[in-house]
């Protein structure tokens, strides 16, 4: 029997999504999928058209289009993200429709009116690494537009794509003012975590399953901290039993920092012993032991794995932040600005928050797109509010209207990092927005309930709303997370300033987060 020949052809794939799409339909349902579906036919099919492409697939949240040319297809993603800039700029910051796209030229498998293959694999991925708002192309895209559009490109890097084998030269295009920037799951300067397997040191082989339980909530745990990122299961479970040296390990994986241990069951006891190592020195940054009764295996495997991210997320935060210290300000990158200015964030004395305020915009300035900068200016800027003392009215009080306003620009940027949640959320708390404040504090509690940080702001929320016994036990569990944290919880015991006006600056719960006013 002869196997039928694939039928194949070289096409410009265009792959679109909506940045937080969860997060939207969430929200207002009815009315986000009722804005999707208008954006699909009203801007564009008639595009796609126009630039004499067909829809190969639409999802609720994206599509795959394909194109005979790479300059249709370019051009289309361009007047898209153009008349989408301009029809949303009457909508409210969180029900914003937002598209990342991504473009290849590659070569296709052709299945009915599908398409597969690397050619449209490509796309799918350089669509997950696009910043929001903008379209990110292959080289191989590229090459083809020399002369050709009116448009402007910069070349951002060799990117390595999920699945795919070689690494793609990427190059990311300026639509409407937007500035190309790497993009951000590929920036350098933000720290990259292994979690190795733990070892299961029991005489019984079989307890290996806890040990395994616990390595993988660790990373599943430590995957919350946006400001982090945490090399999948797959790759470190790869180096299981290999006695290869940590520096080689990190080079493979691209791993800055190490979290090991070692898992113990003796009778109805366990001792767990866990370390955190820096990559390149093979410093060891902290080492922490846990001895536990196993009467309930899933609680306490659960409360071992929140408390050593926690601090493993702290601590990989305060080394980071060391070494940003001891950079020249010629070398600094956007992440070292902002952990300068986090650090000064508490410091009220003469010019140190207009240096705060200084270091914030210079990160947003070398990346426009890195949303933590944002949340780092709106508390600059509320801390200024509130030096100022009462004068003007909220609504005409120009530090607490930036403060809000950059706060909801984070949010469009990075709407799935739960601190952006819980900034926005503590900026509507102070202009007595609470359904909004409830909201955003609620989901950022929910996406990351192993930060202290988000804990007990959202216990100052459950304070200021007249429910301080809900907000006690939130302030106790940020207390266990971390318990070298400074945390008033008798202040948010007493608090009840949903009927008040007066601005207050809480208690400081660490040293590298902004103060938190109200």
């Amino acid at each position: 029997m002869t196997t039928p020949q694939v039928e194949r052809r070289t096409a410009a794939v265009l792959v679109a999504d909506v940045v937080g799409y969860c997060r939207l339909v969430e929200t207002d349902e009815e009315g986000a999928l009722a804005a999707i579906r208008e954006l699909w036919g009203a801007v564009f099919r008639p595009l796609i058209a126009e630039y004499r492409g067909r829809t190969v697939k639409l999802m609720g949240d994206g599509l795959i289009a394909e194109f005979g040319s790479v300059v249709g297809a370019v051009a289309c993603a361009a007047a898209v993200q153009e008349k989408l800039a301009v029809q949303q700029e009457q909508v409210a910051v969180e029900r914003r429709i937002v598209l990342r796209i991504g473009i290849n030229l590659g070569d296709v498998v052709i299945e009915g009116d599908d398409l597969l293959g690397d050619g449209v694999n490509v796309a799918a991925r350089l669509e997950q690494l696009c910043p929001p708002g903008s379209v990110l192309i292959s080289g191989s895209a590229h090459e083809q537009l020399s002369g050709k559009v009116d448009l402007h490109f910069e070349y951002v890097g060799e990117q390595h794509l999920k699945n795919i084998a070689r690494p793609v030269k990427t190059y990311c295009m300026d639509v409407g003012g937007l500035t190309p920037m790497l993009p951000a799951s590929s920036r350098s300067d933000k720290p990259a975590v292994a979690v190795l397997p733990f070892e299961n040191m029991s005489a019984d082989p079989d307890q290996a399953y806890f040990s395994d339980g616990i390595t993988e909530d660790v990373i599943t745990e430590l995957s919350r901290f946006r400001e982090l990122t945490v090399i999948a299961r797959n790759s470190s479970f790869a180096f299981r039993g290999q006695s290869m040296d940590l520096r080689q390990i990190g080079r493979v994986l691209g791993a800055e920092y190490f979290v090991e241990g070692s898992v113990r069951r003796l009778g109805d006891r366990v001792r767990i012993t866990v370390q955190l190592i820096e990559a390149t020195s093979r410093t060891h940054l902290w080492a922490e032991r846990y001895d536990r009764a196993m009467e309930d295996v899933f609680a306490i495997q659960e409360e071992i794995s929140q408390n050593i991210v926690a601090t493993v997320a702290q601590r990989v935060r305060d080394d980071r932040e060391v070494l940003a210290r001891r950079r020249r300000p010629e070398d600094m990158h956007a992440y070292d600005l902002f952990l300068q200015a986090n650090r000064l964030s508490d410091d009220f004395t003469p010019g140190s928050q207009e240096r705060v305020l200084s270091l914030f915009e210079r990160a947003v300035k070398i990346d426009p797109t890195f949303a933590r900068a944002y949340t780092g200016l709106a508390y600059a800027y509320l801390n200024r509010a509130i030096d100022n003392g009462i004068g003007a009215p909220r609504e005409k009080d120009e530090n607490r209207i930036k403060a809000l306003r950059f706060a909801e620009q984070a949010l469009v940027l990075d709407p799935n990092d739960p601190k952006v949640h819980c900034t926005l959320g503590f900026m509507c708390l102070t202009w007595r927005d609470f359904d909004r404040a409830e909201r955003h504090l609620d989901l950022a509690r929910t996406m990351n309930p192993n930060d202290p940080i988000i804990q007990i702001i959202w216990a100052w929320m459950q304070g200021a709303l007249g429910r301080p016994e809900r907000g006690l036990a939130a302030a106790q569990i940020a207390l266990r997370i971390n318990p070298v944290t400074r945390v008033g919880i008798t202040t948010i015991s007493r608090t009840s300033c949903s009927n008040s006006d007066v601005t207050v600056r809480p208690p400081c719960f660490s040293s590298n987060e902004p103060s938190i006013p109200q």
